[in-house]
């Protein structure tokens, strides 16, 4: 079972940018140039969480999610 768990604290410089520690990059198998995806989930109205998940393994994702729903309209 998937268990989240903190990694690091970042701070967001006066840029907006932030650096993710290389102790992360290296677990993730992050490189420069990779496209990360950011995912934001809302709770009354406000954005409470942030994720990142590698671009290439986002459309297999949502291929999964929409191939049901398109072959149901479809049928």
């Amino acid at each position: 079972m998937a268990c989240c768990k903190i990694e690091a604290i970042t701070a967001i410089d006066e840029r907006g940018q932030m650096i993710l520690p290389k102790e992360v990059r290296d677990k993730a198998g992050i490189k420069p140039g990779d496209k990360l995806a950011i995912i934001a989930w809302e709770k009354d109205g406000q954005v409470c969480c942030l994720a990142l998940i590698r671009a290439e393994e986002l459309m297999p994702m949502v291929k999964e999610i929409l191939n049901p729903v398109v072959k149901e309209i479809v049928s």
